[in-house]
């Protein structure tokens, strides 16, 4: 799984967010990005909200990089309270058709 992962990042696919304290990496997610799409696969958290942190800065620049959508994959309430909303698989598949040819 790593070496695929570090395939994807070479090939511009792969991306990651991080929180670092005093050196140390305490935080952050990774997942993939095609076209307007970014599919996040896991966030993780070595100090009480540093995931959260590091998501906060990331959606921030996929705005500026005109990113339309983010899969979380899964609901819950800590997605939700950064903002993350449940969508019909129908609604989900109409987006990525159009945002992932972009």
């Amino acid at each position: 799984m790593m070496e695929a992962y570090v395939n994807l990042h070479k090939a511009g696919i792969a991306h990651s967010a991080e929180a670092w304290k005093n050196g140390e990496l305490v935080g952050g997610l990774y997942g993939i990005r095609l076209g307007k799409v970014f599919f996040g696969e896991s966030m993780f958290s070595k100090i009480s909200n540093a995931s959260k942190f590091a998501f906060i800065h990331y959606v921030q620049m996929l705005q500026k990089e005109d990113v339309q959508l983010i899969d979380c994959q899964l609901h819950t309430a800590h997605l939700e309270s950064l903002g993350a909303q449940m969508i019909s698989r129908k609604a989900f598949e109409t987006l990525l058709q159009q945002y992932i040819s972009t």
